[in-house]
């Protein structure tokens, strides 16, 4: 369905001569395939799901953030605003994010799920977060939140 929904913003874009929402469903499709390739030699034939669809996705978006940053400490403003207007196309894909006060209750709901009780615990309660929460919460974001609980 998310596969379904970027191909019809390509065509779209294309066809408002949209040049950076083209540029970017090209970027995420040809990150999709690479990643369908990959899956191939796991014995997955029909390509990946959308929840690991939507954590690629994120992955782009956290990709650009650090690109942001670069490119403003020197003083690039004109590529910072480049790689922000593909942030804003890549989350048309994305569901609603968690606000940080849903994000703190998700957070401390899958702790109590999962009885972590020290920092040691961390990776458990974040793969625990991934697979509930994919594409609706920033993981760094919760990283922070997740080790002030557990610290």
């Amino acid at each position: 369905m998310l596969r379904a929904r970027i191909n019809d913003t390509l065509k779209e874009s294309m066809k408002s001569k949209d040049g950076v929402a083209t540029s970017t469903c090209r970027l995420i499709l040809a990150a999709l395939k690479d990643r369908d390739i990959a899956d191939r030699s796991k014995g997955n034939q029909e390509g990946i799901g959308d929840d690991a669809i939507l954590g690629l996705l994120q992955s782009m978006i956290k990709q650009r953030r650090e690109a942001i940053q670069l490119y403003r400490d020197g003083n690039r403003a004109e590529l910072a605003e480049k790689e922000q207007a593909e942030i804003d196309i890549i989350e048309r894909f994305l569901p609603e994010q968690l606000s940080d006060e849903a994000m703190a209750e998700a957070v401390q709901g899958v702790i109590d799920e999962t009885g972590a009780g020290s920092i040691k615990e961390m990776g458990r309660v974040m793969g625990a977060l991934k697979e509930k929460y994919a594409g609706r919460m920033d993981f760094g974001k919760a990283s922070g939140i997740v080790k002030d609980k557990l610290g």
